[in-house]
């Protein structure tokens, strides 16, 4: 079966927590903090792999977690780095946030790589919080979480060129004869149901990337068969050739074909109605109904609409429909690459809140959640007077003071920080 949208969740790796250690070495009983950072947590990284042509992969496997980074030591050795994921895609893969549908990347360069989660930092080991006052610090810094998100991947085809029409009207056998690819050809009357591409080579460095588009059922821009998984394919191509069998051996009207295959790629989308078309009118060799043929030549010569009578079966005229479309690709601007509406940069994709942290209330109990705040409230050493007093000094500078203030808080509320709770005292 071809996939050509899938949804998944990645994950990116925590960062390793800060060690809590002192130098204890013979002759010295009591040396100073010597505890060493965490290290980062592996990143997802999204790779494009020109040899994979469908998102097939993903129906399988739904979730992707990268290594957590291991935690500090002693003698301020610093815990090793958790390693990446890599995350191979076809070429031309959208990648879009599940819950704003908006682009992230498009995937079509195979030498760049993306990262699309980061790895959470390491931890501080209590070597970084030696001072001169505080000598003996008895605490460290947690690691942070790494980014996770839910992902919708989303398939468009590569390709300047794209052979559209009803299903069995000689797609697939012109995309043979043209290309070296190896399409299954078969007298369908639904559709086949994968994309093929070829590269149409016509000599002196002059070639172009042909796309078979699976058969376009009426209905299809309603989803109506696999009209959407289809049609998405459309968008990328600069040229459409409209392949419409004029032959009358199944008794069909090659101008209400012609229309139908329109009017669902406008309904699709209102762009594709302004994409500049080639029409092939195909199976020349073997018309049976000669009226319904003229009929459609006189119409679209009416129309003011080129015409390439070819016969895909026996390669007439193909050749000169294939030049025709070189011709007409070198006036027009390269493919689309879709630019991104959202970066991973922003704060709001890199984090669930704005400001590390959000609170609300639990009946009397005040609960403090967020990426930020849950760090730092895991490295508190409650035993620990001087941990205690960097905890406060954090939250009153971040704030988290003065809102839970503003909310009202009064000496001796609880306050609950992921699976810590304590009073509050000011």
């Amino acid at each position: 079966m071809f996939t050509d949208k899938a949804k998944i969740f990645i994950k990116a790796g925590k960062g390793g927590n800060g060690a809590i250690s002192f130098r204890r070495e013979k002759y010295i009983a009591a040396g100073g903090p010597d505890g060493g950072d965490g290290g980062r947590g592996g990143s997802v990284i999204f790779r494009v792999e020109l040899g994979m042509t469908t998102l097939m992969d993903f129906r399988y496997k739904r979730k992707y977690a990268a290594e957590n980074g291991s935690d500090g030591a002693g003698k301020r050795q610093k815990g090793k780095k958790g390693e990446d994921i890599i995350i191979k895609v076809p070429q031309g893969t959208i990648v879009r946030d599940a819950e704003s549908n908006r682009i992230i990347a498009d995937l079509s360069d195979p030498e760049k790589d993306v990262v699309l989660a980061k790895g959470g930092n390491g931890g501080w080991g209590n070597a970084h919080f030696a001072t001169a006052v505080r000598q003996t610090p008895n605490f460290a810094k947690n690691g942070q979480s790494g980014d996770e998100r839910e992902i919708i991947l989303e398939l468009k085809l590569l390709a300047d060129v794209g052979l559209v029409g009803f299903p069995n009207v000689g797609k697939s056998t012109i995309l043979s004869m043209t290309t070296k690819a190896d399409p299954k050809i078969a007298d369908y009357h639904f559709t086949t149901l994968e994309p093929n591409l070829g590269v149409v080579d016509l000599g002196e460095s002059r070639s172009f990337v042909l796309a078979d588009i699976p058969g376009i059922i009426e209905g299809a821009s309603e989803g109506v068969g696999l009209g959407h998984e289809f049609l998405r394919h459309i968008e990328r191509t600069r040229i459409l050739i409209h392949v419409v069998d004029v032959s009358g051996i199944e008794g069909r009207n090659p101008i209400e074909d012609f229309d139908i295959i329109n009017a669902e790629l406008s309904a699709y989308d209102l762009s594709l109605e302004e994409r500049p078309q080639i029409v092939a009118a195909n199976k020349t060799d073997i018309i049976q109904d000669e009226d319904a043929y003229k009929a459609f030549l006189d119409e679209m010569k009416n129309r003011g609409i080129e015409v390439f009578e070819i016969s895909a079966a026996t390669n007439k005229g193909v050749k000169e429909l294939m030049m025709k479309t070189y011709e007409e690709l070198s006036k027009l601007p390269p493919i689309t690459i879709f630019e991104p509406e959202m970066s991973i940069e922003e704060e709001e994709f890199v984090s669930k809140d704005d400001k590390g942290y959000e609170i609300t209330r639990d009946n009397e109990v005040y609960v403090i959640s967020g990426s930020w705040i849950e760090a730092v409230g895991g490295s508190v050493n409650f035993s620990d007077n001087e941990s205690l007093q960097y905890f406060q000094r954090a939250l009153l500078n971040r704030g988290v003071i003065e809102e839970l203030i503003t909310m009202g808080i009064k000496e001796g509320d609880t306050v609950r920080i992921g699976d810590l709770e304590f009073d509050f005292v000011f």
